[in-house]
């Protein structure tokens, strides 16, 4: 895939509000601070798409982003585990998570985002068996690559791999500062929406 052009859509705060959009949609999870805002304008090549912040939990709202005039919709979902919010806060960011994915008829994959310097964590593990028990779904992705040596990415990958049962090969290492990975995310995102047109074609 070839990203043309990408722009901010629309935020919303309530699952019961989502937009009616036609194209696919890819949702971006992860925990505060993984790098999700990073990642999106990565993919874009656009600094400043996604608004990003040193302050962890900054995203509290579902953000659509259109890639290439209706190709394809990214949605950065809230960030979970921070810790700087309240109980009820936090159970607000939850319910629009769970009613995003409940409701979204256009959902095609969940791009899961883990920090490849730390092995994953409870909440990183409950959203992969989460996403497990409702079907649905998911690319696992390393971010901060940069942070690490080859043989360190190696170990880690590995580390993540057996922690949700999966192939280290099927795990993508990016950085958003070298911009590595950018080439096999997008090919990634090629094949789900060439199997999404072959799924709606038939």
């Amino acid at each position: 895939m070839i990203i043309k052009n990408a722009k901010f859509i629309t935020s919303v705060a309530d699952y019961n509000n989502l937009p009616t959009l036609n194209s696919p949609e890819i949702a971006i999870a992860g925990k505060s601070n993984v790098g999700k805002s990073s990642f999106i304008n990565m993919l874009a090549n656009i600094n400043r798409l996604a608004k990003t912040s040193s302050t962890p939990g900054r995203t509290r709202l579902l953000n659509y982003f259109d890639i290439n005039n209706g190709e394809l919709t990214l949605v950065d979902l809230p960030g979970y585990g921070f810790a700087k919010v309240s109980d009820n806060e936090k159970e607000k960011w939850s319910e629009l998570i769970e009613g995003y994915f409940a409701k979204s008829q256009n959902l095609i994959n969940v791009f899961v985002l883990v920090d490849i310097r730390h092995e994953p964590t409870v909440l990183d593990r409950q959203m992969i068996a989460y996403l497990h028990h409702y079907n649905i779904p998911f690319t696992l992705i390393a971010t901060k690559g940069d942070k690490l040596s080859r043989a360190q990415i190696q170990k880690q990958k590995s580390i993540i791999a057996t922690t949700f049962a999966l192939t280290p090969s099927n795990i993508y290492v990016t950085s958003a500062l070298n911009k590595s990975g950018v080439a096999e995310i997008l090919d990634r995102i090629q094949n789900l929406l060439d199997a999404n047109k072959s799924e709606v074609d038939f």
